[in-house]
């Protein structure tokens, strides 16, 4: 039975690093273990109950009216670590809405929520790997991790591929925010090159004359150009 290639070592998370505070806690205290794939985790079930709706990858058309905030195009290719790109993966994004709130109960954020952004989304890549969301640009926000700290602007993103094992996590981050460089999130990984692949960027192919700017964010899944992905839900 074949197995799912492991991460390269070096370019991912450490699952402590102290200056991010809640992997104290969460950080296994010993190695972890490694289990052999089996049949239920290579051929699980991975879509849900519901098929993927024409507009589910534009999250400004979900309400009744539009979401407020600076309207984005952000779009790229999954691929495979030899440049290929990977069809009919499912591509999923949440994210915070203009003013740093998610759109969820435990986001106690001082900052107005929007009646008209949802903030999630998800897409099928075409058969080149192709992706494309349209949204708005999400806020910073404070997350109490040290004093005085903010998050910069950024998407979580999720893959999947064809089982349950092979769902990968990570976020996106937009190009000259300065709260990157103080973010402890960006900087648990160890390796400075491996933290610009999570940065997209500006895209004027992609930009839309008087409606969007486009950014362009690529995810490589495998290799020594891989994406950061996190690892035991950091």
């Amino acid at each position: 039975m074949i197995e799912y290639p492991r991460a390269v070592a070096g370019s991912q998370p450490e699952y402590l690093y102290e200056a991010y505070r809640s992997t104290i806690r969460r950080a296994p205290a010993r190695p972890p273990i490694r289990l052999p794939h089996t049949l239920s985790e290579l051929t699980g079930p991975v879509y849900g109950h519901h098929p993927i709706g024409p507009t589910d990858n534009d999250l400004t058309n979900h309400c009744a009216g539009p979401p407020q905030g600076e309207r984005i195009v952000v779009a790229g290719r999954v691929l495979d670590e030899d440049g290929r790109g990977v069809p009919h993966a499912l591509v999923e994004m949440w994210q915070a809405n203009a003013a740093g709130r998610y759109a969820h109960t435990l986001d106690n954020h001082p900052a107005p929520l929007d009646p008209n952004f949802l903030g999630a989304g998800r897409a099928i890549t075409d058969a080149a790997g192709n992706y494309r969301f349209v949204s708005i640009k999400p806020g910073a926000y404070p997350w109490r991790n040290h004093h005085n700290a903010w998050r910069p602007a950024h998407i979580h993103f999720s893959l999947f591929g064809p089982a349950f094992v092979t769902r990968l996590v990570t976020q996106m981050y937009f190009p000259g925010d300065p709260l990157m460089s103080i973010d402890s999130v960006l900087q648990s990984i160890p390796d400075k090159e491996a933290q610009q692949r999570l940065v997209s960027r500006f895209d004027l192919s992609l930009t839309e004359p008087e409606w969007a700017l486009g950014y362009r964010f690529d995810i490589v899944l495998r290799g020594r150009r891989a994406t950061p992905f996190e690892e035991g839900g950091k």
